[in-house]
Protein backbone atom coordinates (compact mmCIF):
# COMPACT_ATOMS: atom_id res chain seq x y z
CA UNK A 1 0.00 0.00 0.00
CA UNK A 2 3.13 2.23 0.98
CA UNK A 3 4.11 1.61 -2.93
CA UNK A 4 0.79 2.54 -4.57
CA UNK A 5 0.44 5.95 -2.61
CA UNK A 6 3.84 6.93 -3.65
CA UNK A 7 3.19 6.01 -7.27
CA UNK A 8 0.03 7.90 -6.95
CA UNK A 9 1.62 10.93 -5.46
CA UNK A 10 4.60 10.81 -8.11
CA UNK A 11 1.93 10.73 -11.41
CA UNK A 12 -1.06 12.38 -10.37
CA UNK A 13 0.25 14.93 -7.90
CA UNK A 14 -0.29 17.80 -11.14
CA UNK A 15 -3.41 16.33 -11.64
CA UNK A 16 -4.70 16.65 -8.29
CA UNK A 17 -2.86 19.68 -6.80
CA UNK A 18 -5.47 22.11 -8.06
CA UNK A 19 -8.39 19.99 -6.59
CA UNK A 20 -7.25 21.12 -3.01
CA UNK A 21 -8.36 23.85 -0.89
CA UNK A 22 -5.70 27.00 -1.19
CA UNK A 23 -4.48 25.61 -4.66
CA UNK A 24 -1.03 26.68 -4.82
CA UNK A 25 -1.51 26.65 -8.43
CA UNK A 26 2.23 25.80 -8.99
CA UNK A 27 2.99 24.02 -12.71
CA UNK A 28 2.94 20.38 -13.32
CA UNK A 29 6.49 18.94 -14.35
CA UNK A 30 7.00 18.78 -17.87
CA UNK A 31 5.72 15.58 -19.18
CA UNK A 32 7.55 12.68 -20.98
CA UNK A 33 6.70 9.04 -21.97
CA UNK A 34 7.65 7.59 -18.50
CA UNK A 35 4.96 10.51 -16.68
CA UNK A 36 2.63 9.39 -19.06
CA UNK A 37 3.28 5.68 -18.32
CA UNK A 38 3.38 6.69 -14.97
CA UNK A 39 -0.49 8.31 -14.88
CA UNK A 40 -1.72 5.15 -16.92
CA UNK A 41 -0.12 2.98 -14.06
CA UNK A 42 -1.64 5.43 -11.40
CA UNK A 43 -5.34 5.66 -12.96
CA UNK A 44 -5.41 1.79 -12.93
CA UNK A 45 -4.52 1.48 -9.78
CA UNK A 46 -7.08 4.13 -8.38
CA UNK A 47 -9.61 2.28 -9.96
CA UNK A 48 -8.80 -0.87 -8.69
CA UNK A 49 -8.55 0.86 -5.14
CA UNK A 50 -11.75 2.76 -5.63
CA UNK A 51 -13.80 -0.53 -6.87
CA UNK A 52 -12.78 -2.59 -4.24
CA UNK A 53 -13.22 0.01 -1.11
CA UNK A 54 -16.25 1.01 -2.32
CA UNK A 55 -17.33 -2.75 -3.81
CA UNK A 56 -18.43 -1.43 -7.02
CA UNK A 57 -20.15 -3.37 -9.87
CA UNK A 58 -17.97 -4.04 -13.56
CA UNK A 59 -21.14 -1.50 -14.38
CA UNK A 60 -20.64 0.94 -11.87
CA UNK A 61 -16.50 0.93 -12.79
CA UNK A 62 -16.95 1.43 -15.98
CA UNK A 63 -19.31 4.47 -15.53
CA UNK A 64 -16.67 5.54 -12.60
CA UNK A 65 -13.86 5.77 -15.00
CA UNK A 66 -15.80 7.39 -17.63
CA UNK A 67 -17.01 10.45 -15.39
CA UNK A 68 -13.72 10.67 -14.01
CA UNK A 69 -12.16 11.17 -17.25
CA UNK A 70 -14.48 13.08 -18.87
CA UNK A 71 -14.64 15.81 -16.25
CA UNK A 72 -10.90 16.03 -15.55
CA UNK A 73 -10.85 16.77 -19.30
CA UNK A 74 -12.66 19.84 -17.77
CA UNK A 75 -10.87 20.65 -14.99
CA UNK A 76 -7.29 20.58 -16.85
CA UNK A 77 -8.05 23.83 -18.36
CA UNK A 78 -9.26 25.70 -15.00
CA UNK A 79 -6.41 24.25 -13.70
CA UNK A 80 -3.93 25.80 -16.23
CA UNK A 81 -5.43 29.60 -15.97
CA UNK A 82 -5.44 28.88 -12.00
CA UNK A 83 -1.61 28.50 -12.25
CA UNK A 84 -1.55 31.14 -14.87
CA UNK A 85 -3.14 33.79 -12.72
CA UNK A 86 -1.47 32.51 -9.12
CA UNK A 87 1.84 33.38 -11.18
CA UNK A 88 0.61 36.22 -12.84
CA UNK A 89 -0.55 37.16 -9.26
CA UNK A 90 3.11 36.28 -7.49
CA UNK A 91 5.06 38.19 -10.14
CA UNK A 92 2.51 41.63 -9.21
CA UNK A 93 3.11 41.29 -5.41
CA UNK A 94 6.86 40.69 -6.07
CA UNK A 95 6.92 44.35 -7.95
CA UNK A 96 8.73 47.18 -6.02
CA UNK A 97 5.14 48.84 -6.03
CA UNK A 98 2.70 46.15 -6.85
CA UNK A 99 -0.38 47.66 -9.13
CA UNK A 100 -3.69 47.89 -6.62
CA UNK A 101 -5.84 47.23 -9.52
CA UNK A 102 -4.38 44.35 -11.46
CA UNK A 103 -3.90 43.07 -7.93
CA UNK A 104 -7.44 43.22 -7.25
CA UNK A 105 -8.43 42.05 -11.17
CA UNK A 106 -6.47 38.85 -10.50
CA UNK A 107 -7.40 38.13 -7.20
CA UNK A 108 -11.37 38.46 -8.86
CA UNK A 109 -10.47 36.04 -11.75
CA UNK A 110 -8.60 33.72 -9.57
CA UNK A 111 -11.63 33.45 -7.38
CA UNK A 112 -13.99 32.94 -10.57
CA UNK A 113 -11.41 30.88 -11.43
CA UNK A 114 -12.25 28.50 -8.39
CA UNK A 115 -15.65 28.68 -8.38
CA UNK A 116 -15.81 27.39 -11.93
CA UNK A 117 -13.44 24.31 -10.59
CA UNK A 118 -16.19 23.80 -7.52
CA UNK A 119 -18.85 23.99 -10.38
CA UNK A 120 -17.09 20.84 -12.20
CA UNK A 121 -16.43 18.89 -8.97
CA UNK A 122 -19.95 19.45 -7.88
CA UNK A 123 -21.28 18.41 -11.75
CA UNK A 124 -19.22 15.19 -11.63
CA UNK A 125 -20.92 14.47 -7.82
CA UNK A 126 -24.23 15.02 -9.71
CA UNK A 127 -23.23 12.55 -12.39
CA UNK A 128 -22.32 9.73 -9.97
CA UNK A 129 -25.25 10.57 -8.27
CA UNK A 130 -26.94 8.31 -11.14
CA UNK A 131 -24.83 5.58 -10.19
CA UNK A 132 -23.28 5.43 -7.02
CA UNK A 133 -25.35 4.62 -4.13
CA UNK A 134 -25.10 7.36 -1.25
CA UNK A 135 -22.42 5.60 1.27
CA UNK A 136 -20.52 4.78 -2.04
CA UNK A 137 -20.58 8.61 -3.24
CA UNK A 138 -19.92 9.48 0.66
CA UNK A 139 -16.99 7.32 0.75
CA UNK A 140 -15.35 7.81 -2.56
CA UNK A 141 -15.53 11.32 -1.88
CA UNK A 142 -13.43 10.97 1.51
CA UNK A 143 -10.94 8.19 -0.37
CA UNK A 144 -10.58 11.45 -2.52
CA UNK A 145 -10.14 13.68 -0.18
CA UNK A 146 -7.53 11.67 1.72
CA UNK A 147 -5.50 10.93 -1.92
CA UNK A 148 -5.95 15.04 -2.13
CA UNK A 149 -4.30 15.53 1.08
CA UNK A 150 -1.51 13.59 0.67
CA UNK A 151 -0.40 14.84 -2.59
CA UNK A 152 -0.78 18.27 -1.20
CA UNK A 153 1.28 17.21 1.30
CA UNK A 154 3.87 15.28 -1.35
CA UNK A 155 4.10 18.46 -3.32
CA UNK A 156 4.69 20.41 -0.59
CA UNK A 157 7.58 18.44 0.88
CA UNK A 158 9.20 18.62 -2.50
CA UNK A 159 8.60 22.37 -2.74
CA UNK A 160 10.97 22.40 0.67
CA UNK A 161 13.09 20.34 -0.35
CA UNK A 162 14.04 22.25 -3.61
CA UNK A 163 14.01 25.36 -1.75
CA UNK A 164 16.93 23.13 0.58
CA UNK A 165 18.86 21.69 -1.99
CA UNK A 166 22.72 23.52 -2.29
CA UNK A 167 22.73 24.68 -5.95
CA UNK A 168 24.96 22.07 -7.77
CA UNK A 169 28.86 22.16 -7.73
CA UNK A 170 29.84 24.92 -10.39
CA UNK A 171 32.07 22.83 -13.60
CA UNK A 172 35.35 23.96 -14.23
CA UNK A 173 35.54 25.31 -17.22
CA UNK A 174 37.62 23.57 -20.10
CA UNK A 175 39.91 24.87 -21.90
CA UNK A 176 39.13 24.61 -25.91
CA UNK A 177 42.18 22.70 -27.83
CA UNK A 178 44.83 24.63 -29.31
Amino acid sequence: MKHLACVLVLALAPALTAQVPGDSGAAPPADGAEAGRLRAQVRQRWAEHVRTTLGLSDEQAGKLDGTERRFEEQRQPIRARQRQLNQALNAELAAQSPNEERVKQLMSEREQNQLRLQQVNRDEDRDMQGYLTPVQRARYQDERRRFQRSIANAVQQQRERRQNRPAPPARPRRRPPR
